[in-house]
């Protein structure tokens, strides 16, 4: 007997931002396994007799490895069970979305993906901004600002970091960020070129900070919070 996963994205915390296709499958799991900022009201839409099981990672705090909790979704499944791996933001973003694709393929389980709102987007929408704007800002790169280490990846693509002409979204970068803004500044991109640090977004403590890539590296070479965020930077992150 089979069960089977329906993968959702949770967007960035706020319930309010779940689409119907999401509450209903919490609705239906008899298993939601979730990540930390999946967690509080979003897991009030599950049953109260379904099992919630919290296999969330966190930077610097210890966590499951990913081969367990790609293990704990084959072995829900295959007791029959009704899964939910329940994702902040929108599961194909930095979530390792496809090693547990990957689980469930080599075990025969179905499985669905419903996407959710990016923190990108909600961060965006909050600063009432846009991420693209015609003849200024024609593309939209995220980008992850750590490697499975921690460190700073070795192998991001600087000349497209620093193009003028993008609006660039950095996921998990704040440790890493005064580093990588010294070599976007070597590759030619401006140091008062306008950033925004957005953490905690969409929740009631998310706070908006909007500075310039080089008054930012400084505060975050000085003072790192635990709020989780990420920096979005480019001529369109400038206020309004």
């Amino acid at each position: 007997m089979s069960g089977f996963v329906s993968f959702v994205g949770s967007g960035p915390g706020d319930p309010e931002l779940l689409t119907l296709k999401a509450v209903d499958r919490l609705k239906r799991a008899e298993a939601v396994l979730f990540d930390d900022l999946s967690s509080g009201p979003i897991l009030e839409h599950a049953s109260p007799e379904c099992d919630l099981v919290g296999v969330g990672k966190r930077a610097g705090r210890p966590s499951p490895k990913q081969d367990h909790v790609s293990q704990l979704l084959v072995d829900y499944a295959q007791s029959g069970a009704r899964v939910v791996r329940l994702k902040s933001g929108d599961s194909g973003i930095f979530g390792r979305l496809e090693e547990e694709i990957d689980a469930l393929r080599a075990a025969g389980i179905e499985f669905e993906i419903i996407p959710g709102v990016t923190s990108a987007c909600a961060a965006a929408a909050a600063a009432q901004i846009p991420l693209t704007r015609r003849m200024m800002a024609r593309r939209v790169q995220f980008v992850t600002g750590h490697d499975v280490a921690g460190a700073l990846p070795g192998d991001l693509h600087l000349q497209s970091l620093a193009d003028p002409g993008a609006t660039t979204v950095l996921f998990m970068s704040k440790r890493t960020f005064p580093a990588l803004a010294e070599k976007l500044f070597d590759t030619g991109l401006r140091r008062d070129c306008p950033a925004l640090l957005a953490e905690n977004v969409s929740h009631p403590d998310q706070t908006l900070l909007r500075t310039t890539m080089e008054d930012l590296a400084t505060l975050l070479a000085q003072d790192i919070t635990g709020a989780p965020g990420l920096i979005l930077f480019g001529e369109l992150a400038e206020s309004p």
